[in-house]
């Protein structure tokens, strides 16, 4: 037997348990990927520095792919240290085997490989994947997800004459390494040294586009620490598309996209012939750092003339009404033929209340961050894997409080229970000055609110209860309050995290543990066959 057959063999086994265990039907097609994780030299701001390739790219290779598809990805960790890559706002329905963070699979070990198996179950949009474990974000190794309706669902705009991904966000010239010993010595990271616009700082991309069409932008924040600003040089863009909601197409001169955020937006090319600045800069920070590409009608006559058109800076209210002006398209449809509008969330009462409270406390010497005054430390097993194989003492149900204590902070590998089929208000409460950023794996939420100083059941009253946006991923204002309603509808273990990755990284993060006691394969998918097992896991064996 070959060497090349050997090496599919493990794909190939995991093909046949997916099609067994019915996580694809014969109507969805699936696709294959591989990729090959090194590192290798990139450029991004003119300065050397280690970072991560996937399949030798930075940014790794795009997903383009359709509601309900299939996708095998075979993950071979080239690099000398373990390695795992998460699918932000892929909802993993009934399988948060494949979620990609620590807290529910053992991560790929240098040298080895994993598949993951996948399905993008009902979902539509702009989404990113990226790696999770250590602090490997900032080394690169994220991409792209764009998932396109199925052609017999009508889209609420014409098709556009072309489409750009743009993945940006802020990046340190320190490496990763560098970077994670710091906050591991108990400090914060510095200020950022740039942004990147995909890949390059400044002047780093030309978009090409021709003259009277309309183009397709999917913009998503993959930085680490900052909200930034995005911008096209007279232009307006038409806002049609939120981590898989369409939206009321609302024209906006630029757009606030704050961390782990992803927006679709039109631009129609109705200017005279020439180039314009694409401008990034960041949000809410005392210093502005700005990153420029280039606008390139194909017939230009003109290069990018005068500064860069400037854009918001510290002004929370001007960012605040944005966000409230985005709305749900009622009459739209979703990844299936109902309108987005027929699922009457603010008609449905919700069963119980999860008030969250981020706070930055110094615990043991060290800087620290909290949610409701317990700082997540990891175990030494997935937490996912200690639940399944009943193994005690890993981690322990109601380990942080649904509410705020106003205690002192402490550590804890945290974990929260939630019922499955609860329908759940969950109030993130930000007593800082600074903007967090909140990501729920595995879900989608509704913002029903957002306001300024404390919450308090009066604030109900201010809920937007009828077209509200879906999304995975929120921001609250500094002083600040915002408000979800969120069906639990996906057995798991999903993580709840800052999407400020320093943050994530010291604490600010716990998981939710969703369950079902019925043990149903129509509830959750079986533990894969081929699943990595690791910790105290690591003697189980898997039986299917």
């Amino acid at each position: 037997m070959g060497k090349w057959w050997s090496s599919w063999l493990p794909l190939m086994a995991v093909v046949l348990m997916f099609v067994h265990t019915n996580l694809i039907s014969g109507e969805d097609p699936y696709r294959f990927y591989t990729w090959n994780v090194t590192y290798g030299d990139i450029y991004p701001l003119g300065l050397k520095q280690q970072g991560i390739l996937i399949n030798g790219q930075f940014p790794g290779p795009p997903i383009e792919c359709v509601t309900n598809d299939n996708l095998i990805i075979n993950v071979f960790n080239n690099l000398d240290e373990p390695f795992l890559i998460s699918w932000n706002g892929v909802e993993q329905r009934r399988n948060s085997w494949q979620d990609g963070v620590y807290g529910t699979n053992c991560p790929i070990p240098p040298g080895n490989n994993f598949t993951y198996v996948l399905q993008v179950k009902d979902q539509i949009g702009s989404f990113y994947y990226f790696p999770s474990l250590a602090f490997h974000k900032a080394a690169g190794g994220f991409g792209s997800i764009n998932i396109a309706s199925r052609s017999v669902i009508p889209v609420p705009f014409p098709p556009p004459a072309g489409e750009f991904s743009i993945l940006s966000g802020d990046w340190f010239k320190q490496n990763h390494n560098d970077l994670k010993a710091i906050l591991d010595s108990g400090h914060d990271l510095p200020f950022p040294d740039g942004l990147l616009i995909s890949g390059r700082g400044s002047n780093g991309y030309t978009f090409t586009v021709d003259q009277g069409k309309t183009y397709r932008f999917r913009i998503s924040n993959v930085g680490l620490t900052t909200s930034i600003n995005f911008r096209i040089q007279g232009h307006k863009m038409m806002v049609v598309e939120v981590e898989g909601t369409h939206t009321v197409q609302n024209t906006y001169d630029s757009l606030d996209i704050h961390l782990g955020q992803s927006y679709s937006v039109l631009l129609t090319t109705d200017q005279p012939a020439k180039d314009y600045y694409i401008v990034v800069s960041t949000r809410f920070t005392s210093q502005v750092l700005t990153a420029t590409s280039t606008l390139r009608y194909s017939n230009s006559a003109g290069s990018v003339s005068g500064p860069p058109p400037g854009g918001p800076t510290t002004e929370v209210d001007w960012s605040l009404n944005q966000a409230r002006s985005l709305r749900r398209n009622l009459s739209a449809s979703g990844p299936r033929p109902n309108p987005q509008g027929s699922y009457h969330y603010g008609l449905i009462n919700t069963t119980h209340t999860i008030r969250l409270a981020n706070s930055a406390p110094i615990i043991n010497g060290k800087q620290r961050y909290a949610i409701n005054s317990v700082s997540f430390v990891p175990a030494d097993t997935p937490l996912k894997l200690a639940d399944h194989f009943n193994i005690p003492g890993v981690f322990t149900l109601g380990s942080i409080p649904d509410s705020p204590t106003g205690g002192g902070a402490y550590l804890q590998t945290s974990v929260m229970a939630a019922d499955f089929r609860a329908y759940t208000e969950v109030i993130f409460e930000n007593l800082e000055d600074t903007v967090q950023s909140y990501h729920i794996d595995g879900h989608h939420f509704f913002v029903v609110g957002m306001g300024g100083g404390e919450w308090t059941p009066a604030s109900r009253l201010t809920y937007n209860l009828r077209d509200t946006i879906s999304r995975s991923t929120v921001q609250v204002y500094p002083k600040s309050w915002t408000a979800l309603y969120m069906p639990l509808d996906n057995v798991g273990m999903w993580n709840i995290r800052s999407q400020n990755w320093a943050r994530q990284y010291l604490g600010q993060q716990f998981y939710l543990r969703v369950y079902s006691p019925a043990n149903s394969w129509r509830d959750e998918y079986p533990i894969p066959s081929d699943a990595l097992l690791c910790g105290r896991a690591s003697t189980r064996g898997i039986l299917n």
